[in-house]
């Protein structure tokens, strides 16, 4: 009778785990690009990124003056929250940059991401449930001066 050899798979060993390399950080916050100019963030706005992009893209690249005349008399409900975050950004060049002439900042980077979705259930007929995702966006301004 011939004896049929069954291969084990054995638990890595202690040297195999130490090579491993560490899992990447999962920090929430996103870094800052080096060097950035005075920038600021705004995480979990209830508003859906697509209808935010729109409003964005009409301020990006204007002096920051321009950009708050703009969005002042926009329709969106997305231009409020971009406002109040523009002057955030003003702020914090004023209080971290120093000496900063704020009527040469412009918009440098706006960026409108994708937050996490919360799912909602809506009855339907015949003892159904359809599920509603309410959208949120993380928004984010950097500004730069017009010579840079």
């Amino acid at each position: 009778m011939a004896e049929t050899e069954t291969k084990k798979t054995a638990a890595p060993t202690a040297a195999k785990r130490a090579k491993r390399a560490p899992p990447p950080s999962r920090s929430r916050k996103r870094p800052a690009p080096p060097e950035a100019g005075p920038h600021a963030s705004l995480k979990f706005l209830r508003l859906a990124p697509r209808k935010v992009r729109l409003v964005a893209d009409t301020v990006r690249g204007l002096p920051v003056g321009d950009a708050l005349a703009a969005l002042k008399y926009r329709p969106q409900a997305a231009a409020k929250p971009l406002a109040k975050l523009l002057r955030s950004a003003v702020a914090n060049a004023e209080n971290k940059g120093g000496k900063v002439d704020v009527d040469a900042l412009v918009v440098k980077t706006l960026t409108v991401d994708q937050g996490p979705k919360m799912r909602r259930f809506m009855p339907r007929a015949m003892g159904r449930a359809f599920r509603v995702e309410k959208k949120t966006s993380h928004v984010y301004v950097e500004l730069g001066t017009v010579g840079r």
